[in-house]
């Protein structure tokens, strides 16, 4: 079922259990689980679905396995456990990748330690699923390490997805049951009763203006680092700290990589990623505070980007790696509950869920958005029906008998990664369209009938929505696919249904995007 911006609004006026406001994994999570347990639930968003931070995560469906050393057991178990079943539940959208962990000689951290974590680690997720490599074969798995010191290290594993398409994969298995889920509308205010009860909420589209009063059982604040902003609303008092991760991506071939790295920063061994993703190289993160508003796009700052390239350079010294190889950058604001802890990073990544008229559920990670769901669905118990449905653990994700039954038509890689993405009705779609729509854009893996099925049923409003958020050309082609929009902007203007003018001014919107928050700076 595609997503319709105007079939979801007239829908607007309908009863609901739940509105949601906020389209990231928090939100996307919620709806998700709520559909699933027999709610009626609606999502608005007031940019783009994924627009904050769960389109500029690190990536990592993981355990957080650095949070043991914070004593963050809690956090620790249920990541770990949570990355497991999501893993069954999303084969070909989250993805196993192995990781390498060295140990030099002059490390705090000691082989024995780096043990019992990994002892730990493994014991959550119910296998043991690591091992410990000496110095040599840790430098056949990773050859351009510096060798100089290096004792060995460990080789253990977590996951990957692309965090913008597992948030509106949820939404669409979320709308496939019955929800509805808009972009690009926002909440100006809330329906209260004369007793000042939350029966609502005032919401404004974006683009055409239209306001709207939506009404339900119960109201839920899921929008992450906006979260005290909404609060603030209904006059509650901050509780949150911003955080700002900052991120390098690299052409794979310039740092090729079978599998991922943990590195530990030369300054203040904070551990730091390197792992491939989507044909690059993704090196993350900073975690720093972040005062600026969160209306303007959040940049990577220079020292930043000199604090991750240090650390890349001391890692791979012969590979002699600068800012000029630096071809994307992007920076994400998180949410934690303020604590006042110094470094930032020694924050704790648990969530919260506070009932103030309106239900926050804010913090967690990207890993645990389920858990954060079921949470918030627990506190709503009193404002909400017996839900239809008991809550069961996520299943592999429905694949229609007719899709399976053309399983054999297409090679299993692809297979795979369209039912994994997109609704299966993209399986004849693809079979029906014509060759040279079945062909991949060069430097990616996406075809241009997938470009066609996000464009005509995936609610793309912007040129950013497309390049940044539904697909990763933004990323993955040279100069943000500026070019590529030069080159293919007749055929693109065509499948979106735009004439010349709206094309232009959406390009040069395109433009100021791609140069003021994620070109790398000069």
């Amino acid at each position: 079922m595609p997503l319709n911006r105007e079939e979801a609004w007239l829908r607007l006026n309908e009863p609901w259990d739940l509105i949601i406001i906020g389209g990231g994994i928090t939100g996307a999570g919620l709806l998700e689980e709520a559909t699933r347990q027999g709610f009626r639930a609606v999502l608005l968003e007031q940019r783009d679905f994924a627009w904050g931070t769960s389109s500029r995560s690190g990536k990592m469906v993981h355990g957080g396995l650095r949070y043991l050393r914070q004593r963050q057991i809690r956090t620790t178990w249920h990541s770990v456990r949570e990355r497991e079943r999501l893993l069954c539940a999303f084969p070909g959208l989250i993805q196993p990748l192995r990781f390498l962990m060295p140990l030099y000689r002059d490390d705090p951290i000691g082989r024995a330690a780096m043990a019992v974590g990994l002892w730990i680690y493994d014991g959550f997720a119910g296998r043991q699923n690591h091992q410990y490599l000496p110095r040599e074969a840790l430098l056949i798995l990773a050859p351009h390490l510096w060798p100089e010191g290096l004792r060995g290290g460990y080789r253990y594993q977590d996951a990957v997805t692309d965090d913008a398409r597992l948030v509106l994969r949820l939404i669409l298995d979320a709308v496939r049951r019955g929800a509805a889920a808009l972009n690009y509308v926002r909440v100006e205010g809330f329906l209260q009763t004369r007793s000042g009860a939350i029966e609502g909420v005032m919401a404004r589209d974006q683009i055409s203006g239209r306001e709207v009063e939506v009404r339900a059982r119960s109201v839920v604040n899921a929008t992450g680092a906006w979260a005290d902003q909404l609060r603030g609303k209904l006059h509650r008092p901050p509780r949150l700290r911003l955080l700002r991760g900052s991120h390098l991506l690299l052409p794979g071939w310039r740092l090729p990589l079978a599998q991922g790295l943990i590195l530990l920063h030369p300054h203040d061994h904070r551990p730091l990623y390197v792992l491939p993703w989507e044909g690059m190289t993704l090196v993350g993160t900073t975690d720093v505070d972040h005062d600026q508003d969160l209306e303007i796009e959040p940049v990577i700052q220079p020292e930043e980007l000199d604090y991750l390239l240090l650390a890349l350079r001391r890692a791979f010294p012969h590979l002699d790696l600068s800012a000029s190889d630096v071809t994307a950058t992007f920076s994400g604001v998180r949410a934690v509950i303020g604590t006042g802890r110094q470094p930032p990073s020694r924050e704790p990544r648990d969530h919260a869920v506070w009932d103030e008229g309106i239900l926050t559920v804010t913090g967690g990670k990207l890993t645990t958005f389920r858990v954060m769901a079921r949470d918030a669905l627990r506190a709503l118990r009193r404002r909400l029906p017996a839900p239809s449905s008991p809550p069961a653990e996520p299943v592999k994700p429905e694949v229609h008998e007719a899709a399976q039954a053309m399983a054999e038509q297409f090679d299993p890689t692809l297979w795979l990664r369209l039912t994994s993405r997109y609704d299966p009705e993209v399986l004849p779609m693809f079979l029906q369209a014509p060759t040279e729509e079945q062909e991949s854009i060069p430097r990616t893996d996406l075809r241009w009938v997938e470009l066609r099925w996000i464009l005509t049923h995936e609610a793309v409003v912007h040129l950013d929505d497309l390049l940044l958020r539904r697909t990763r050309l933004g990323f993955q082609l040279p100069n943000g696919a500026l070019p590529f929009l030069e080159r293919y902007g007749p055929r693109l203007r065509m499948m979106l249904g735009w004439d010349e003018g709206q094309w232009n001014q959406e390009v040069a919107r395109y433009r100021r995007i791609w140069e003021n928050a994620y070109r790398p700076p000069t």
